[in-house]
């Protein structure tokens, strides 16, 4: 197994973890929608007022893999929570406990932080990756789907 290192990102990593994303993107098939930048990945990381933190995995010198994620609230639980927005393992780094020691950081931050739960999503069709969030206790809910306003349906639900 290849040594790698789980550390917070920091600034000088912004662009490797955009490109990283921007990798996912292709890999969901869906980067024909990626509007966002260098810029607003540094902004949402690093800015003034971040939204979101990052792990980031290197192998060699050389990032790997990301893990972007924020905290958010339960009002049943009267908790907070930790949301993993996405996480990205590069292909050829895949298989060697990368993803697996991502999410083990990331519990233990939600640990720290007295969150009541992890969530995130997964792609109905990506059952590796489903075979793997299982293998680690995560439950897939059958019953919960993502709901969504995109900016058109933003402004015509604000313009009502």
């Amino acid at each position: 197994m290849p040594e790698f290192t789980i550390r917070p990102a920091n600034l000088q990593d912004t662009e490797v973890i955009h490109s990283l994303l921007m990798e996912l993107a292709v890999y969901e098939k869906i980067d024909h929608l990626v509007e966002a930048t260098v810029n607003s990945t540094h902004k949402a990381l690093f800015g003034t007022i971040p939204v979101a933190n990052a792990l980031v995995a290197e192998l060699n010198g050389a990032l790997v893999a990301t893990a972007v994620y924020f905290q958010n609230y339960s009002t049943f639980m009267g908790r907070p929570g930790l949301y993993l927005e996405d996480i990205y393992v590069q292909p050829a780094h895949r298989g060697n406990g990368i993803g697996r020691s991502l999410l083990i950081e990331l519990a233990k931050i939600a640990r720290s932080r007295g969150c009541g739960r992890m969530e995130w999503s997964v792609l109905g069709w990506n059952t590796r990756a489903i075979d793997f969030y299982e293998r680690l206790g995560a439950q897939i809910l059958p019953d919960w789907h993502i709901v969504r306003l995109t900016h058109a349906g933003i402004d015509d639900l604000a313009g009502q």
